[in-house]
Order: C-alpha cells, then structure tokens, then sequence
C-alpha cells in the first residue's frame, strides 16, 4: 500500500457550551462554574487531570462572566491592571509557575487586584493548591482558601462523548462501532484519548484509508492509549 505523508493540519476545537457534554465525572464542576457569582470570596480553582476539559470549562465560563483568559506563564508580562479591570479572569495552568517567583508575584498581584475590587478569579490546575509547591507564601496561603472544582476521570458515556468530539474538532465523521471499539479497550483517561484520536487520524491520512475498529486496532496495537 502506497502512504502519503500526513500533514499535521490544525484543530479546531469546538469550546462552547453545546459542545461540553456533562456526565457524573464533570457534572458538579460545571454546577459549580454555572453557579460562579456564589463562590466563597469570589475565587476557584479547577483541578483535572491533562485534557479533562479544563480550558473548555474556562471558555464556558469566560462567556457567562465575560471573562479575560490568560495561561499564568504570560502573567509576568501582563498589563494586570488593565487585565483586572475586566472584573473576571481566568488563569490558566496556574500550578505550573510554582517556583518562578516573577510569575508567583504577577499571581499574587493579581488575586488582590480583583479582590480589592470585587472582581472573580479561575484558576485550573492539574492538582490541589496544597500540592503546587508555590514558594510564596502570602501566594500559598491565598490559593489554598479558594473553593476547588474537581474534574474526575471519564466513565464510559463521557469517553464516548470526548471521542466523539475530538474526531468532531478534526472534521472526522466517525461510526458508533468505531467509539464503542475504543472504548472498551483505550486507556480510562482524556490524555490517553486525545493522544489516539490524533494517532488515529495521521494513521488515517497516511494510510489513505477510513476510521474504523481494524485501523483503531492497528493503532491500539502499536501504542497510543492501549490497555496492554
């Protein structure tokens, strides 16, 4: 068989509301965005693994508060002010700039800038604020207080659906047999599904040939998200 080269074409992402599908792993972490103007000092953090659906519940939420969002490795350079005059921001990866000390500062500037102001503060994380290992401690003790969300690992139904969506983002029509196929034998995580669905779809392109369970077999049996 004749492959070509696959060319890795960008994904688009489908991040509105219609496109998060709710389930018992996420159900009340999207109770609790839905009900954002209630959180304990106006401040969250939403906690899940790699892939879970993070940064869609962030753009979820940005549009129900008119929210600013930004990765926390860009709050060094940030205009924080103007950022907090937003009234809402979510901070993205914020467990990831434990021990850079200009970005804990930008942080730490920002929670009271919007504390100061009434304004609400998201952020995600892989892991408690307990876990971040932050090296300031006014810093620390701040995230620690804020009320946590949890994105639990998917059961079957919410695989199902994060398949679906991630062949959906790469315009790829896919059957029932396929996504019960995947199911039932990929690794229980959304990492491990993003990873085969792209591993599927470059084998796909490549190959010449259409998604079904024998490619997904072949793909399975070579690595990406297999129970092995």
């Amino acid at each position: 068989m004749v492959r070509q080269l696959a060319l890795e074409l960008p994904v688009r992402p489908a991040r509105g509301r219609a496109a998060f599908f709710v389930a018992p792993p996420n159900a009340l972490a999207v109770q609790q965005i839905d009900g954002w103007r209630d959180w304990p000092a106006r401040k969250l953090v939403l906690i899940g693994p790699e892939a879970s659906g993070k940064t869609h519940l962030v753009h979820v939420w940005a549009d129900l508060a008119s929210a600013e969002v930004i990765h926390a490795r860009d709050l060094p350079q940030a205009e924080l002010p103007a950022l907090a005059a937003a009234g809402a921001v979510a901070v993205e990866d914020a467990d990831r700039i434990a021990g850079r000390r200009q970005a804990e500062d930008a942080l730490f500037h920002l929670h009271n800038l919007l504390a100061a102001e009434g304004g609400t503060l998201l952020m995600t994380a892989r892991r408690a604020p307990r876990d971040w290992g932050l090296c300031l401690p006014d810093l620390a003790s701040r995230v620690e207080a804020a009320a946590t969300a949890h994105l639990e690992p998917p059961d079957d139904t919410l695989l199902a659906a994060v398949l679906v969506k991630l062949f959906a983002d790469r315009q790829i029509a896919v059957s029932p047999d396929l996504i019960g196929y995947l199911v039932d034998r990929m690794e229980r995580s959304f990492a491990a599904a993003a990873e085969t669905v792209a591993a599927i779809d470059r084998e796909a392109l490549a190959s010449r040939r259409k998604p079904g369970p024998r490619l997904a077999r072949e793909v399975l049996d070579n690595g990406p998200g297999g129970d092995d």
